[in-house]
C-alpha cells in the first residue's frame, strides 16, 4: 500500500471509451478516488463499482473524479460498465504496470488486489485503503472521501 503523503505514480491508460487517460490530465479536474479491483463481472467487483455508481453524484458534488483499473480489456470494460450503468470509467492495464506501481499486485504477481486511493490535485495520495475481500469498507472509505470533501 502506498503510504499517505507520497506522490501518486503516473499513468496512461486506455478507458473502456479506448481513450488515453493520463493521471496529470485527471487531476486538472480536481481530486481522485482510483480504485484497482481484481475483473469484471465478479460478484465483490460488481458490488464494489455498483456500490460507487451509488454515491457517484455525491462524490462528483464534492469535486472528485472515479477512474477503477484491472487488468481486463476496455472491451471487457465497455461491457461491465454498460451492463451495471457505471457512471465512470475503468481503465485497462493488462500488462499489470500500474497496478503493481499502486502495489496493487496480488501475491506473487497472481491476480489484483482490492484497493482504493484518494489523491489530491496535487497528485499526493491523502488516503487509501486495502482490503481485499471487505467491500463494505471500500464503501466507507468512498463515504469519508465525501464527507472529507464537505
Amino acid at each position: 500500500m502506498l503510504a499517505s503523503g507520497t506522490q501518486a505514480p503516473v499513468f496512461a491508460l486506455r478507458d473502456d471509451e479506448d481513450r488515453l487517460r493520463k493521471l496529470q490530465d485527471v487531476l486538472t479536474q480536481g481530486a481522485l478516488i482510483l480504485y484497482f479491483y481484481p475483473a469484471d463481472f465478479t460478484p465483490g467487483c460488481t458490488r464494489e463499482a455498483c456500490s460507487l455508481r451509488d454515491l457517484h453524484d455525491d462524490l462528483v458534488a464534492t469535486g472528485l473524479t472515479v477512474l477503477g483499473v484491472s487488468p481486463q480489456s476496455t472491451e471487457s470494460h465497455r461491457r461491465f460498465r454498460a451492463k451495471h450503468q457505471l457512471p465512470f470509467n475503468l481503465l485497462s492495464d493488462p500488462d499489470k504496470k500500474v497496478i503493481k506501481a499502486y502495489d496493487s499486485d496480488g501475491p506473487l504477481g497472481i491476480g489484483v488486489r482490492r484497493t482504493s486511493y484518494l489523491i489530491s490535485k496535487d497528485g499526493r495520495i491523502i488516503d487509501g485503503i486495502l482490503a481485499n475481500f471487505m467491500v463494505a469498507e471500500h464503501t466507507k472509505f468512498f463515504q469519508q472521501a465525501i464527507n472529507s470533501k464537505r
